[in-house]
């Protein structure tokens, strides 16, 4: 059984939406109400300057005062009509900006997640369940600017009309009238005003009926909008394009989609539209419209006792007719501001996800000495929903101005040992100290800030060179064209003619130019100079080379890092030799510490076995049969 939603609730949470969406759009909500105000009220206009033109036409005709009444409508419905125009082509342009717009709330949330949070599955998992509320039927963060549009139409419309209307409950039928003073009687009265409410509110209510099935169908909606949103477009992913055509793999996405019929005509939904909700949103209708005619019959009997004038009649059945149409909005709207709120509950759900890791509060500055020490004191970690542990027992200190090479098979923990350094994770057990204190008593932006990596499937974006080597669009040009330089891509520099403005890439840019893999990497370690770290640490970036260009990035990367303290990680050991000390990774812990020639002296260390397990692809010959 599904929760009953509380209006207040309801209401609170789509007035957190609306000042959401107002922070990514400021001008949006401003206009969009203007828009409604003249949508809402000119119906009613029209219906104002139509009766008093009848009524001056039924009575004394006089032709100053037609002109008059002729000339101020038509000034009056097209200035409003201008005005209403400009409006609504104004918010239609910024609401599909705001389409866009309000993904920057997602954005500047993931930017400001630590890392760890980022990393959780249940977190995208969050994120894609509400993409695909948004994909399938617009619910969440949208719906709440047409909510909003819904609700300030209607309430100004029931307004105008009420305003437009109150004259035809208190004109009196004249006693000479027969049997039509009845209508004159306070309890007739009443009661009219009474069942026009009601079975305004009963239309509404059957409308709201109809849009809360929806609720019921949103898991199977989701799942088929995934399934449509990656089968559906899957011919337009370049990087599959060589396996579709190798394996066929066309006649398996042909599949979901005649399996994926979700959204068809026999589709669950579809039933449910032909059943509960086409019943539901018909007899809503019905009732309008039946209460339409009421209002016709109560209006042309009160005219025809002499209430008011013929001219009166079409003032007072528009209006109420339109007013009966703007309470039925308006109560049916409350059914999607119900169904609505259980997805805003999702969206705020991901916006509120809270911070875990200690932001800190001592002040880390970067010395110009690059005198810092880092000790791993008995540090144990394992990721969030794992019992297995990725580091187990760790215990290393290395200085400034040093070397220092992690090597290991896949899945010893070195890349776990490197985050855990960045302090994109905090361990579960044991302490990592900086000069003798641990590292989350520094502020946490400060302490990031000393360390400059390069990753294995470290990011280049589709932005000018000098942009991605700074990490922003205002930078040094001269210290940009240095750490290219010293990153070994000064060649291919010299030959671009827009320099440092050379796009990256065709993405967005037709002049944009492609990079190999090889100087993908220098353009990487260009931006890890640039950054000016005491720290930096290459992350097997250069996993996808041979050994020998791998050595020679490496031996580069030695020269230029100066008196900074260097970490290296690789899969080849061969790379590594030049480094002062070497940590070797096994099973989650480290099982040996030395140079080069003193790992490879121990015969039976993992060191050596290793070595000499790489060495053989090398030095033996296999011929070929």
């Amino acid at each position: 059984m599904k929760e009953k939603v509380r209006i207040r609730h309801a209401a609170a949470m789509h007035l957190r939406g609306i000042k959401e969406l107002h922070k990514v759009s400021p001008k949006f909500f401003p206009l969009l109400t203007l828009q409604c105000i003249f949508c809402a009220v000119l119906p009613y206009m029209a219906v104002f300057f139509s009766a008093q033109i009848l009524k001056e036409l039924a009575d004394l005709r006089r032709e100053d005062i037609l002109w008059n009444w002729a000339a101020a409508g038509v000034l009056c419905m097209g200035a409003a009509s201008i005005l209403k125009a400009v409006l609504q082509r104004r918010c239609h342009t910024l609401r599909y900006d705001l389409w866009d717009r309000k993904e920057m709330l997602f954005v500047r949330k993931m930017f400001a997640l630590d890392f760890s949070e980022l990393e959780k599955q249940e977190n995208y998992d969050l994120r894609a369940q509400i993409c695909q509320n948004e994909n399938w039927g617009g619910w969440g963060l949208m719906r709440v600017q047409k909510i909003y549009e819904s609700f300030v139409t209607s309430v100004i419309g029931i307004l105008s009309g009420i305003a437009l209307t109150v004259s035809l409950f208190t004109s009196s039928v004249p006693e000479t009238a027969g049997w039509l003073v009845i209508l004159n009687h306070p309890i007739f009265l009443l009661m009219s005003a009474m069942l026009m409410a009601a079975v305004s509110i009963a239309a509404g209510k059957f409308s709201a009926a109809s849009q809360k099935y929806w609720s019921d169908y949103a898991e199977e909606a989701t799942l088929g909008n995934r399934l449509f949103g990656h089968f559906g477009f899957i011919g337009l992913n370049k990087e599959r394009n060589i396996d579709i055509r190798m394996y066929h793999q066309q006649n398996l996405v042909s599949a979901y989609w005649s399996a994926n019929s979700v959204f068809g005509a026999d589709s669950p939904i579809g039933k449910m539209a032909r059943g509960k909700i086409g019943i539901y949103a018909s007899m809503g209708v019905c009732i309008t419209a039946l209460m339409t005619g009421f209002i016709y019959v109560f209006t042309c009997l009160k005219a025809w006792g002499g209430a008011f004038g013929a001219g009166s009649i079409t003032q007072y059945a528009g209006a109420a007719t339109a007013m009966v149409s703007n309470v039925f909005a308006l109560t049916g709207f409350m059914g999607v501001l119900e169904t609505n709120t259980g997805y805003l509950k999702k969206t705020f759900e991901f916006l509120d996800l809270p911070n875990a890791m200690c932001q800190g509060s001592l002040t880390l500055e970067k010395r110009s000495d690059c005198q810092y020490e880092i000790e791993f004191r008995d540090v144990s970690f394992r990721y969030p929903g794992s019992d297995i542990w990725a580091l187990r027992h760790v215990n290393i200190k290395f200085k400034a101005d040093s070397r220092l090479a992690i090597v290991g098979e896949n899945g010893s923990g070195k890349t776990t040992f490197i985050k855990l350094l960045c302090r994109l994770y905090d361990p579960q057990e044991g302490q990592i100290l900086l000069n003798g204190i641990d590292i989350r008593k520094y502020r946490y932006d400060d302490y990031r800030n000393i360390f400059s990596v390069v990753f294995q499937d470290f990011q280049l974006i589709c932005q000018p060179l000098g942009a991605n080597v700074a990490g922003s669009m205002d930078y040094d040009p001269d210290r940009v064209h240095k750490a290219l330089i010293d990153a070994g891509f000064g060649d291919r520099l010299a030959s671009m003619e827009k320099g440092l403005d050379t796009m990256l890439y065709k993405n967005l840019s037709e002049d944009g130019i492609e990079v190999s893999g090889g100087e993908a990497q220098k353009i990487a370690i260009a931006r890890a100079l640039y950054k000016d770290a005491p720290f930096m640490i290459l992350d097997e970036p250069t996993a996808a080379l041979d050994p020998i260009a791998e050595a020679e990035i490496y031996s580069k990367f030695n020269e230029i890092a100066g008196d900074r303290t260097a970490i290296y990680i690789s899969h080849r050991l061969s790379s590594c030799k030049f480094c002062d000390e070497i940590a070797v990774f096994h099973e989650s812990r480290i099982v040996q510490m030395g140079s080069h020639n003193e790992l490879l002296s121990d015969k039976v260390g993992k060191y050596h076995e290793l070595w000499t397990a790489q060495a053989q692809y090398y030095t033996e010959q296999n011929p070929c049969p």
